[in-house]
């Protein structure tokens, strides 16, 4: 069986790529997936709801959200960003909504319509799809491509893209290295934080909206939402700083200390002599005077600061009061190891950028080999640009498989 294009992967870049090459053109297109399901990381991201894209229209900016490939993405963010990939599912019917931190997700709320669509689409331009079946190699022969699966079966193909995924998928990696492309080391990003402390224990589910969050020992920082877990702490604040951290935190083998500043950009000295001068006699553990700071992790504060729960406003020592603010704006907590992010797995690592044409997604070694998505050496931070970085990547390669 000869295709025009053979696709190995059936996730989001994978589909884009096959729907794109087959809307454009009239060649045959096959998309092989080796487990049952079809676009699965598509289901379950963003907790089932699927942030697809984010609301930052300026390349250049846009290209910063990427620890991983930055520079090798501005070109074809300019000719394929977020504005296109909102016309492209406006187009199929897809409207998308903005939430107040720029996060783009369906109005449906419901991660099955970005799924529905694309097999839709790609039901509609003619894609051939066969699930459960892997590849378990790739070699040139005259010209071609013949690919084998785990099933016995074989193909040939004047194309193949490759769409595996991040390259802790060693079988995805392994196809490009013996394919003769180096692979910068899989290294997990987007990662949340374990912390055994007593100061957030039992606490899961409360959090701060914006926190500045620094690695000890390290040039890392972020700033962000910051979320208390059964396990540690997570949200947009720690998200962040494990995907620009990713290689150094592994390199430490997730045993650092960070520090918090729960209220970046507030003078507790300033408030707290307001507190003592206006509410001489209220309990220092009855009300939270920083806004953004929950009622029970202020609690928390309050007696790591080793002030007794009856303790006045008026009756605070200096050296209480210090404490206090040491809590506040510099709280130590040791991390002892990280947690998946609501089931979403990213990696950085993957196919050296330096190999890749990024103005059509092909092999500079390879002719007639393509990539798309994680399985390059490119990760985004929290906030839909992940699958921006698909769309983007899958679309390019299929505009230049169908023109070749």
């Amino acid at each position: 069986m000869t295709f025009d294009l053979v696709v190995v992967g059936g996730g989001a870049a994978g589909f884009f790529a096959a729907i794109t090459c087959a809307e454009h053109s009239a060649k045959s297109v096959l998309i092989l997936e080796k487990t049952s399901k079809l676009l699965h990381k598509v289901k379950i991201s963003g907790g089932g709801r699927c942030n697809v894209t984010h609301h930052c229209f300026e390349p250049r900016e846009l290209s910063r959200r990427y620890p991983r490939g930055e520079k090798s993405l501005i070109g074809p963010l300019h000719r394929f960003g977020p504005m296109e990939t909102i016309e492209w599912f406006s187009d199929r019917g897809v409207a998308l909504t903005t939430e107040p931190d720029g996060r783009m997700f369906p109005v449906s709320n419901r991660s099955q319509t970005i799924v529905d669509t694309l097999v839709r689409a790609a039901g509609d331009a003619g894609v051939e799809i066969k699930t459960s079946e892997g590849v378990t190699s790739i070699v040139e022969v005259d010209a071609q491509f013949e690919i084998m699966t785990e099933r016995g079966m074989a193909y040939r193909a004047n194309n193949v893209l490759l769409a595996t995924g991040g390259t802790r998928n060693a079988s995805g990696a392994r196809l490009a290295a013996d394919l003769g492309h180096s692979l910068q080391p899989a290294t997990p990003s987007l990662f949340t934080f374990k912390i055994r402390d007593r100061r957030i224990e039992d606490l899961g589910g409360l959090s701060v909206d914006n926190a500045e969050v620094s690695i000890c020992d390290s040039k890392l920082r972020s700033d962000g939402p910051v979320l208390i877990t059964h396990w540690g702490l997570s949200g947009p604040g720690i998200l962040k700083i494990s995907a620009w951290g990713a290689r150094e935190l592994a390199e430490r083998g997730y045993h650092f200390d960070i520090i918090v500043n729960w209220i970046p950009g507030e003078d507790p000295d300033e408030v707290i002599a307001t507190q003592r001068a206006a509410e001489g006699k209220r309990r220092v553990s009855t009300r939270c005077p920083f806004g953004p700071i929950p009622k029970r992790l202020w609690q928390r504060m309050v007696t790591a600061a080793e002030i007794s729960e009856n303790t006045t406003w008026a009756e605070l020592t200096k050296a209480q009061a210090s404490s206090l603010v040491t809590e506040l704006q510099a709280a130590t907590f040791e991390v002892r190891g990280k947690s998946t992010n609501k089931d979403e797995f990213v990696t950085c690592g993957g196919v050296d950028l330096d190999q890749v044409n990024f103005k059509t997604m092909e092999s500079k070694l390879v002719p007639g080999l393509y990539f798309a998505g994680e399985v390059l050496d490119v990760d985004g931070i929290t906030g839909g640009y992940n699958f921006q970085n698909a769309w983007t990547s899958g679309f390019h390669a299929g505009t230049a498989i169908a023109a070749r």
